[in-house]
């Protein structure tokens, strides 16, 4: 599943989309540091109010939004577990019964609080629904609609989401012509910022798989591995900042701690032009010990530093696993961007991977400067820096070295 299936998917998330038909939705309400459902209830999407449907659209919205292997992640499930995840959701997708999933909801949602009790009381919420998408783009000179012929893709759709305790006001009222205190005791559903979630099953061109789950985590690059592998039997995930980790540490075991701004622009450039190939792909590019030699090699790396089996350890020692596949779009910065930092004691600069050639750092006369190619003068607080010629005295040192004379 990549950024295009999910953003499909996203952008059906409104009320009145003929191609999106929402069933039943089923909260489930958890008191906070225990292992017990206080209260549950079912009911069909289409009788809530519109305010109401509105609020749970921008809720499932927020919760499948962010990057894939930053706060996204597609898992495989595990081939063994009790009490299976995989097996519960998808008896709970085919079932006609309202009874029965239910159920299975339950079931999920027992396996959700078992070993773990929440810091807060919560409210998980379960939709089934079904996304519909055209076959084919309609056209104006055909008298078939483009809604005739569609893909249909059930899903299931989980949000967790904590509650707030309600506002203690001192209210004045008007009528009365008196100041009164004014205690709410319903907590507050936080539907804006979700804790974590997930899809299933996954999509990909038009196809399901019911051999993945999307998990949706609340925070970037910190996913819940407890959820992820007990409780929805997936996969323990790399996440994209990982991903880049073991690729520097792997780069740094070959050519050493040090290299200049232009190889590692190759470098950069390399594993961009992977990613910009695959573009259109139905799997994200990945990179294995081999096509990381590769990349050395084409990005100009001393050839005797490059050792195939070195790479291949390198691999095994960070990640367990010698034929691992590192994700190129979670290697590269974003390419045109000023995505590098250069950090200095007197400066920090930033840069795009591809201007990396343009950067060099220099000794001059037993001193180290950075040194930037540049295309145009530059600026400083609106003014125009003054050239000067590399190493010369400045203009002040010539005109006191002319008045000694």
């Amino acid at each position: 599943m990549d950024k295009k299936d999910i953003a499909g998917i996203r952008r059906q998330l409104k009320v009145d989309n003929d191609l999106l038909k929402i069933q039943n939705i089923f909260n489930v309400y958890i008191m906070k540091e225990t292992t017990e459902i206080y209260h549950h209830q079912s009911q069909p999407f289409e009788l809530l109010e519109r305010e109401q449907q509105e609020l749970f659209m921008n809720n499932f919205k927020k919760l499948l939004t962010g990057k894939l292997d930053e706060k996204l992640f597609e898992l495989k499930f595990q081939r063994e577990a009790e009490n299976h995840t995989q097996l519960i959701l998808h008896k709970g997708l085919l079932t006609n019964n309202v009874q029965d999933w239910m159920q299975e909801m339950l079931y999920m949602t027992e396996k959700m609080i078992a070993e773990r009790p929440y810091e807060h009381d919560v409210v998980i919420t379960f939709v089934r629904a079904e996304y519909l998408k055209p076959t084919r783009r309609g056209s104006s000179e055909s008298e078939e609609s483009d809604r005739d012929t569609v893909y249909s893709h059930p899903f299931i759709l989980c949000s967790v989401n904590k509650t707030q305790d309600p506002k203690k006001e001192y209210q004045f009222d008007y009528v009365q012509k008196e100041f009164k205190y004014n205690i709410e005791v319903d907590p507050v559903v936080d539907l804006n910022t979700p804790m974590g979630g997930f899809l299933f099953p996954t999509f990909t061109n038009h196809s399901a798989d019911v051999n993945h789950i999307l998990y949706a985590s609340g925070k970037a690059h910190e996913p819940d591995l407890h959820f992820v592998e007990e409780v929805l039997n997936g996969e323990e995930p790399m996440t994209a900042m990982e991903d880049k980790a073991v690729f520097e540490e792997v780069i740094r075991d070959v050519v050493g701690d040090q290299m200049n701004p232009s190889t590692l622009g190759n470098v950069y450039r390399e594993v961009n032009q992977v990613v910009e190939d695959h573009e259109e792909g139905e799997e994200p590019p990945k990179l294995d010990y081999r096509d990381v030699e590769r990349v050395l090699t084409m990005s100009g790396v001393e050839q005797e530093k490059i050792d195939t089996e070195k790479i291949k350890e390198s691999f095994k020692r960070y990640t367990e696993n010698d034929n691992y596949e590192l994700k190129a779009s979670s290697i590269v910065p974003k390419y045109k961007s000023k995505s590098i930092k250069i950090n200095t004691k007197l400066a920090n600069i930033s840069i795009s991977p591809q201007d990396l050639e343009h950067v060099k750092q220099v000794n001059f006369d037993g001193r180290r400067y950075l040194m930037i190619e540049l295309e145009e003068d530059a600026e400083i607080e609106g003014f125009k820096m003054l050239p000067e010629a590399f190493g010369g005295a400045t203009k002040a040192e010539e005109k006191e070295e002319e008045e000694d004379r």
